[in-house]
């Protein structure tokens, strides 16, 4: 059984620990070594990976400690991007087993060009390409390679917990009522998302099932929002939905 914890660093980051039972962690997307060295050291952990989901700098900036403070942990990353840290490369379609448990890799391209995300124990860790009621913006990739990567996310189990990379939920929801201000489920949220907000709480993990209901990404068939974008796009595809949307919270 895995335990997750968030560690939060810089403004809106979340540096997730996945611990297992006799002391032992990995840490997925480490910006900063700081909180993440302060966390293992009270709470008496060994690391034993790494994983990074691409290489921003927000992502990857704490690698290069955490390694030297650990000379012997295995630091897991995207094939097709330029991190020198890696010691384990890994591609859509690989494995890997983290305390027991297997992880496989997906390509999750549209963000940067060779994003990947890691599932497993109903567990996805997916940087920045999925977030809670929005999506990355598409920096390197292509708004189709994008739109194919969240279409891979919706495909999967709904009870899959999400374990995006930034707390970005309360602009994200805002964003989604203004696409779709008639939906109950997005209400109910709205004031769930105030509430742990105001509380000091993370809105994080959410699951695939909720973000069905509520993020205007996943819901591009849906007609409440392909009404909402019709004066910005023609077409009536879900890529041209998606690509309208997308540009429009570019801008929101």
């Amino acid at each position: 059984m895995l335990h997750i914890k968030s560690i939060p660093a810089f403004n809106d980051n979340y540096i997730w620990l996945i611990e297992n039972s006799d002391h032992r962690c990995a840490v997925v997307d480490p910006g900063d070594a700081a909180p993440v060295l302060s966390y293992l050291t009270e709470h008496e952990l060994t690391l034993e990976a790494i994983l990074i989901t691409h290489h921003h700098h927000d992502h990857i900036g704490g690698v290069a400690e955490l390694v030297h403070q650990y000379p012997n942990v295995n630091v897991v990353g995207p094939t097709q991007e330029p991190i020198p840290t890696v010691t384990h490369p890994v591609q859509g379609g690989d494995q890997i087993e983290l305390f027991d448990e297997r992880f496989m890799i997906l390509d999750l391209p549209g963000h940067t060009l060779g994003h990947i995300g890691y599932i497993g124990d109903s567990k996805l860790f997916c940087g920045d390409v999925l977030f809670s009621a929005g999506c990355g913006r598409v920096f390197e990739g292509t708004m189709e390679q994008m739109f194919t990567s969240l279409s891979k996310l919706q495909a999967l189990p709904g009870e899959t917990e999400i374990y995006c990379a930034h707390e970005y939920t309360a602009s994200n929801v805002a964003f989604a009522m203004a696409v779709e201000p008639d939906n109950e489920q997005l209400q109910i949220y709205r004031d769930e998302v105030i509430r742990l907000r105001a509380q000091g709480q993370s809105t994080l993990p959410t699951t695939l099932r909720r973000e069905k209901w509520i993020n205007p990404f996943l819901r591009t068939d849906a007609p409440s929002v392909m009404k909402s974008v019709a004066n910005r796009t023609q077409q009536s595809d879900p890529l041209a939905i998606f690509t309208a949307l997308r540009e429009w919270k570019n801008e929101f």
